[in-house]
């Protein structure tokens, strides 16, 4: 009877590295998203109360008292109805804003008008009146 010879069954190597590879590239990636999130500032907003009643009428601001500065299809201002020059418009800003100091001066854009036409006119503004002078808008209902 022949001899055979048996192969010794040699255990299979098994190859770490590219798994611990993967591994460390996971935990890596989960520190970081961690790290980003903890990290992260929320900014706190105080919301003004609502509002559930109507202001009663002698509270209303007279139109005396209101500084609109309205802006045409066409980009010529007017002043509470009257049109105006850009260097008078400059003029009449600053010496509102003097005489009033706890007032706001308001831009109401034609509709029609590009974005970019409208905040270049309220940056204009604002370089003669600074944190006073915002943008308001019309309603688009007409009675």
């Amino acid at each position: 009877m022949p001899i055979v010879k048996r192969k010794e069954s040699k255990i299979p190597k098994i190859d770490l590295v590219p798994m611990l590879t993967v591994m460390m590239g996971v935990l890596a990636f989960f520190v970081v998203i961690a790290v980003s999130l903890g990290s992260e500032q929320l900014i706190e907003v105080e919301l003004p109360p609502e509002q559930t009643e109507d202001i009663p009428p002698d509270q209303l601001p007279s139109a005396d008292e209101i500084f609109i500065v309205e802006m045409d299809e066409n980009q010529e201002t007017s002043l509470n109805g009257q049109p105006i020059d850009s260097t008078q418009l400059v003029l009449e800003i600053d010496n509102y804003l003097k005489n009033n100091p706890d007032k706001t001066v308001y831009l109401v854009p034609d509709q029609e008008l590009p974005y970019e036409n409208v905040m270049q006119f309220l940056g204009d503004m604002r370089a003669v009146g600074g944190d006073r002078v915002s943008l308001a808008l019309e309603d688009g209902e007409e009675e």
